[in-house]
């Protein structure tokens, strides 16, 4: 029973939210519309990341089915966990 919880935290901790994987792939994807930290294209059409008041329950939302127009750009599970873990060490804008 021991080995199974052990191998359980294993999986848990090896799936955990990376942030400097997430700060890469927002430098890739995100920084073309968005200023993040202040790096990228912001304008009128695009807000500031991360924006101000939203819960990371509505970032990984955002992420998973954006709306127009914000490009689906069919990011993995673990993908929008890493931006969203990104996101949340940046001081709010």
């Amino acid at each position: 029973m021991t080995a199974i919880v052990a191998l359980l935290l294993a999986v848990a901790q090896a799936k955990a939210a990376d942030p400097d994987i997430g700060g890469q792939l927002a430098q890739r994807w995100c920084t073309s519309c968005h200023v993040i930290a202040g790096i990228g294209h912001g304008g009128e059409t695009a807000p500031a990341l991360p924006p101000p008041d939203r819960s990371q329950r509505w970032l990984r939302a955002w992420l998973t089915n954006p709306h127009p127009p914000m490009p689906d750009m069919h990011l993995s599970r673990d993908e929008v966990e890493d931006i969203v873990a990104f996101l949340q060490t940046l001081p709010q804008t």
